[in-house]
């Protein structure tokens, strides 16, 4: 038996492969957006993919469960609660299937999601594994509040809280202490807010460490899981409803972008998602354009600003750095919403450097925007007077943003406030200077 983890560094995703080597079958859970990876590591172990599990209709990456069940011949397992649109077996409490001498067994674990499962490996009729999906986390486990549509979505998060209460205590701590723990993400998912950098645990280390594992009421439990989880960007409903419908075929979907040498043309209506260094693009960019750097943090960013089925333009420094940015849109599903790519382009436009011994001596000068999240200006505002609007919120909130003072735009590190400051600038159309605090925060924090 071989268990193969593979990561998206990206989104923090872990999906997997379970070998059976006496009978060269293999089983996927929670695959990425490209099957590529899967179908080359099955022709490395001569092996055939027999199914696909989805552990529940992922918010934050697209899953190529569809295209790998059309392409292989594979069913598609799934918990009957998730009614989806494409074939389906169902597999949920007491269903399990066998290859060689692997067991995989369901377990219906609804807090994450109403239809969530995990999944329990046992091997020569011993647990040996614990796939847990947004469940449970290393360190943590999935939030309870991305599936709220419509009604009282505040009872609906406290009732899915509490249905996790009961599905870590009644289903997963009863699992022996050496079952090895594979989630379906690390930190930096925004499927959970304390997760650990680790990519396997055991049960026994997260009853011993995990906070959502330690002994409290269930009142204490809700209490603690529904506060201070982060933002949920944009394309998270959109995502999960992809899911449930099947995502187009990956490589025929990404083919389909046009590339081109040089700039977009200019309309005011549709945003250039602009990818270069944030010192290439104050240097040199098109109007209209929000700088959202290549970074690991990329994909969240475009699905925060970009609404679902929105067109956008997207602009990078080379072609082959183009068509790996293509390629990660396409992991959210945005890349039929690509209208045009372009490399090697600047602009007419330019973003003045701040004058930081000037603002140094007069803040009071400027108006300066906080695009960090709630829980970190809870924690620490850096400047008493800043008026703060998180990222995520930022596009629909620039007329809180008054034009009377030039505009001092900052977040923790110079990320966040690159897109941010680009994005004021273009809405605020020459009223007033827009100037990005950028990495030079930290010598004010």
């Amino acid at each position: 038996m071989k268990i193969k983890q593979f990561e998206d560094k990206f989104l923090s995703h872990y999906s997997y492969a379970i070998l059976s080597e006496c009978e060269s079958k293999m089983i996927l859970i929670d695959p990425a957006r490209d099957p590529k990876p899967y179908y080359d590591y099955a022709i490395e172990n001569n092996a055939e993919i027999i199914g696909i599990i989805e552990t529940h209709p992922h918010a934050d990456f697209v899953s190529s469960h569809l295209e790998i069940h059309k392409q292989a011949s594979s069913p598609i397992y799934a918990s009957k609660l998730t009614r989806p649109d494409y074939p389906f077996l169902s597999f949920d409490e007491g269903d399990v299937l066998e290859i060689g001498k692997i067991r995989l067994r369901a377990l219906n674990t609804p807090g994450h999601s109403p239809d969530s499962i995990c999944i329990v490996l046992e091997h020569e009729g011993i647990d040996k594994a614990l796939f847990s999906g947004d469940t449970l986390f290393i360190g943590d486990c999935g939030r309870p509040d991305l599936r709220e549509s419509g009604g009282d979505v505040n009872a609906e998060r406290m009732h899915l809280a509490s249905q996790m209460y009961h599905s870590l205590r009644d289903q997963l701590m009863k699992l022996s202490d050496d079952v090895v723990l594979y989630p379906a993400h690390g930190a930096g998912t925004l499927c959970g807010k304390a997760l650990s950098e680790a990519n396997s645990s055991t049960m026994g280390e997260e009853k011993k460490t995990n906070w959502s594992l330690k002994e409290m009421t269930e009142q204490e439990f809700v209490k603690e899981l529904t506060s201070n989880q982060p933002f949920i960007p944009a394309y998270f409903p959109y995502d999960v409803a992809l899911n449930k419908k099947g995502a187009a075929d990956f490589q025929p979907s990404v083919a389909q972008v046009a590339i081109s040498e040089g700039n977009p043309e200019e309309q005011e209506n549709i945003w250039i998602i602009d990818s270069r260094k944030d010192t290439e693009f104050k240097a040199a960019h098109q109007q209209h354009s929000v700088n959202i750097m290549e970074g690991t943090k990329f994909e969240t960013w475009l699905g925060s600003i970009i609404s679902p089925e929105e067109p956008f333009y997207l602009k990078a420094k080379d072609e082959a750095t183009l068509k790996a940015l293509i390629a990660r849109t396409a992991s959210i599903g945005y890349e039929g919403q690509i209208k045009g790519a372009y490399f090697a382009g600047g602009g007419e436009l330019k973003m003045e450097a701040l004058d930081l011994q000037d603002f140094r001596n007069d803040t009071g000068k400027y108006t300066i925007v906080d695009v960090r999240n709630e829980s970190e200006v809870k924690e620490h505002k850096i400047f008493k007077d800043s008026i703060p609007i998180p990222l995520g919120e930022l596009r629909d909130r620039i007329d809180e943003i008054p034009n009377g003072k030039p505009i001092a735009v900052h977040c923790a590190g110079g990320y966040r406030s690159a897109a941010a400051s680009s994005m004021i600038e273009a809405e605020k159309k020459g009223k007033v200077p827009v100037f990005d605090i950028g990495e030079a925060i930290k010598q004010f924090s």
